[in-house]
């Protein structure tokens, strides 16, 4: 084991998915992170404030989630890579300025390691009741992206793809964890920082007296500069013209707002990411993410073993959701399975997508705990019986 010059550890390690999602950060390049302590995801930021400075980097403790949410908006325009990371009641106070974000191009990263709610709910117990605030948490109309992890090295590796999906997209970005793949511990590899892909910022090369902050270029995204080299910028929240003066018509907000929605739509087949496992030949395809998805696993590995075609999709990138790949998979399988832990939030996506083509069935659970595969199993096999799919 050993540190790598820009400070990514190198090795194999046995790391929780909290300290994963550091290491990760790290190597990705992000330098500044704020936050304010919440369970189960302070340790990622612990972890942070031990060994960024050792990198150059910094952590600000900040007086509540709102103002960790805008701290490190402030950090990406000095020209930091930053994150911020909490759970579901940080989360909702987020909300307002990831709707910023996304509206003044901010490329940052938020983790939101779920546990039980509404409310205060269960602290220290998982829970993936947050999918839908993750989607459309935040008022009007704006696209973002937010992964799924389901083991520390994936907290690693998709931490890192966050990071380099926000700066090519120019959007907020979430790491929706949960509780169980926040604190299991596994092994991670982390290779050495030769081999890890890191996207820059998209800092412009024009002379100052050229660059227009919020003029895109072909695929719909604005070059970037920093606060304080000479560029005349402004940024607000407000509709704006390429300018980044406010411009309150309705011309100003239908030009802006179609192009931060489409700049995600028109790549969403580009940003998708989803696993298999079965699903080439499976009558019955079940779907589940996070912690869900490795129970879900066991649950498939049995109905094979009594005969029923089933397989497993499992969504890695949840936002923008696999919608293409779902409305194929309808028009030849018998039924979906949807296992989550709520009650009943993707599984809506999955039948949107299925359009009639093949029943969506929930099995729901309310956190805290996590499915037993045997739940799922008599799902699979109910749905198995009822179309005949049994050989």
């Amino acid at each position: 084991m050993k540190a790598d010059p820009i400070g990514v550890l190198t090795g194999t390690h046995f790391f929780d998915g909290d300290h994963a999602c550091c290491e990760g950060a790290l190597a990705a390049g992000c330098r500044f992170a704020a936050g304010y302590p919440i369970t189960p995801s302070t340790e990622i930021v612990e972890r942070f404030a031990q060994r960024a400075p050792l990198v150059g980097g910094m952590f600000l403790q900040m007086e509540d989630e709102l103002a960790a949410s805008i701290a490190i908006q402030g950090a990406v325009w000095a020209g930091a890579k930053a994150f911020t990371v909490t759970s579901g009641p940080g989360f909702s106070l987020m909300m307002e300025h990831i709707g910023f974000a996304a509206m003044t191009e901010t490329p940052c990263v938020i983790v939101n390691v779920q546990r039980g709610g509404p409310s205060t709910g269960l602290p220290t117990l998982p829970g993936q009741a947050d999918m839908m605030q993750a989607r459309w948490g935040s008022h009007g109309d704006y696209e973002l992206i937010a992964l799924a992890p389901s083991s520390p090295q994936e907290c690693f590796d998709l931490t890192i793809h966050a990071f380099n999906l926000a700066e090519q997209y120019r959007v907020p970005v979430l790491v929706m964890m949960d509780e169980c793949v926040g604190h299991m511990t596994e092994k991670v590899v982390i290779p050495p920082a030769s081999e890890i892909e890191v996207a820059p910022r998209r800092y412009t090369r024009l002379p100052r007296g050229e660059y227009v902050p919020f003029h895109a270029g072909p695929d719909g995204v604005p070059e970037m500069v920093r606060a304080g080299e000479g560029y005349r910028i402004h940024v607000t929240g407000m509709t704006h013209d390429e300018q980044g003066f406010p411009a309150p018509t309705v011309e100003a907000q239908q030009k802006l707002v179609q192009r931060l929605v489409e700049k995600i739509r028109r790549n969403a087949e580009a940003i998708v990411r989803y696993e298999e496992t079965g699903v080439e030949d499976a009558e019955v395809v079940v779907v589940a993410y996070g912690i869900t998805a490795r129970v879900a696993r066991r649950a498939v590995e049995l109905a094979r073993q009594q005969g029923v075609r089933a397989g497993l999709l499992r969504p890695v990138v949840v936002w923008p959701f696999p919608e293409n790949r779902i409305a194929e998979l309808a028009r030849r399988v018998r039924a979906f399975v949807v296992a989550e832990m709520n009650l009943g939030q993707i599984a809506l996506e999955v039948e949107r997508c299925s359009a009639g083509n093949a029943p969506t069935v929930l099995v729901p659970h309310g956190g805290g705990a996590v499915h037993h595969p045997e739940e799922i199993l008599e799902v699979i096999l109910a749905q198995a019986r009822t179309e005949e799919v049994l050989r």
